[in-house]
């Protein structure tokens, strides 16, 4: 499983170790990565996620996942967030057009 949030595409990053000394070796910075159950009110589905902290509060800044999903651009989402976003639009056209 790689590490990488599903919702914004943050990933790990590369560094320095720097040492009192100041020496330097390589490390990894390592996102803030929670697997969570978000749910989808107008699907009325929970999906399950592995998200950065900062993607879950962006989440909850925008109102929620479905208002998340439309906003994002389908770079960042992983294939099962493409997915949702997906049936999200094919929901919403159909309670349009009806």
């Amino acid at each position: 499983m790689s590490r990488r949030c599903e919702l914004t595409g943050k990933g790990v990053q590369t560094g320095n170790n720097v040492s009192h000394a100041n020496n330097k070796s390589r490390r990894r910075f390592l996102p803030n990565l929670c697997s969570v159950r978000l749910m989808s009110e107008k699907l009325n589905q929970t999906y399950s996620f592995r998200v950065s902290a900062h993607a879950l509060r962006s989440v909850e800044h925008r109102g929620g996942l479905d208002a998340f999903l439309l906003k994002a651009k389908d770079e960042e989402l992983s294939t099962q967030a493409r997915r949702v976003k997906r049936l999200l639009e094919k929901k919403i056209a159909a309670a349009a057009a009806a």
